[in-house]
């Protein structure tokens, strides 16, 4: 596990590269296959990545794709479909069209460049995932047609996410408030109709050309843990906010975050995965102790989480009872 800070105001897209020169200089990793979102899958990080031998299993957006692959996404044809019609996947070899930015360094201006890379195309439909996409959707709808009912209730603050299924909408650039249209307001249903159609389907491309369908998914899936591990570090952890302003501060409380987050890893790991590393920091925050009595202390939680924990730490927590002597025998052997 590795991690590295970055500016607020720094482009998601811009932090791939200087990651990967120091994950390969620090640690010899040798060739890495970078798995990342939409968000990471630019022309330049595309072509570094391939220009130093490393490889990548990327998602690509389908509605912001060229209407070739749109086509291809939408044609059944090729598509396997498990026994009960709720899963299908198809893949072809194809070469991509990819734009890099480079700065001329004559003039010092950004100019675009043209390449054609090879890759492995991975195209998987599933019903459980388009009825997600139509759920999450629906309240932005919902929220389209209020506003079209009461255009006085809203401005550029409050839309967010209803605007692109209205048309004939304007905002004033200086307010933020809405311009009475020409044109009557109205929900702009070809557009709903055309994010319908992609309700569902994932596209992910790959490098890796000799590797199977299923392998590449599964690869691209791994990336739920990286989400599991920002959830934890904001919640759990409470990572964010930061309430520190100084740089040093800053990378202080984030590498106290990030020490505990690969411990808590590190427990899961030995607990054969049975508990959510979360579950683990719920647990281990309610195993505290009062002081009762002069030397004696209290200890009033224990549930089977802790239970499986201190068999893998060979700590006894169902003791309810202990001396100071005791805590501390504990926390001396847990430093050995």
């Amino acid at each position: 596990m590795n991690y590295k800070l970055f500016e607020g105001n720094k482009n998601d897209c811009l932090t791939l590269k200087p990651m990967i020169q120091e994950l390969q200089k620090n640690y010899a990793v040798g060739r890495v296959i970078v798995v990342a979102d939409k968000g990471l899958n630019t022309g330049n990080n595309i072509a570094y990545n391939k220009a130093i031998g490393n490889g990548y299993v990327m998602s690509l957006s389908i509605r912001g794709a060229n209407s070739e692959i749109k086509e291809y996404v939408l044609k059944d044809d090729g598509y396997k479909y498990n026994s009960d019609k709720t899963y299908k996947v198809k893949s072809r070899l194809y070469p991509r069209e990819i734009t890099i930015n480079k700065k001329d360094e004559k003039t010092g201006k950004v100019i675009k460049i043209k390449k054609t890379v090879n890759e492995k195309q991975v195209i998987f439909w599933s019903s459980d995932y388009a009825k997600k996409a139509k759920a999450e959707r629906q309240p932005a709808i919902e929220k389209a047609r209020e506003l079209i009912g009461n255009v006085q209730k809203f401005n550029k603050k409050n839309y967010y996410g209803a605007d692109k299924y209205i048309k004939h909408l304007v905002f004033d650039n200086n307010t933020g408030e809405i311009i009475v249209a020409k044109s009557k307001l109205s929900l702009d249903e070809e557009k709903i109709t055309e994010e319908e159609k992609y309700d569902g389907y994932y596209a992910i491309v790959s490098s890796e050309m000799d590797k199977s369908d299923d392998e590449i998914i599964d690869i691209y899936r791994g990336l739920w843990r990286i989400e599991e591990t920002f959830k934890i570090t904001k919640s759990e952890l409470d990572a964010r906010p930061v309430y520190v302003s100084r740089k040093s501060h800053i990378e202080a409380h984030f590498l106290t975050c990030f020490i505990a987050l690969v411990l808590g890893r590190v427990l899961q790991h030995k607990l054969d995965k049975k508990y959510s590393v979360g579950k683990i920091f719920e647990t281990l925050a309610n195993c505290n102790c009062s002081n009762f009595q002069e030397n004696y202390y209290l200890f009033d939680f224990y549930d089977s989480i802790l239970s499986d924990i201190g068999a893998v730490t060979n700590i006894d927590f169902s003791l309810k009872n202990r001396t100071l002597q005791d805590i501390k025998k504990i926390l001396g052997t847990t430093k050995r």
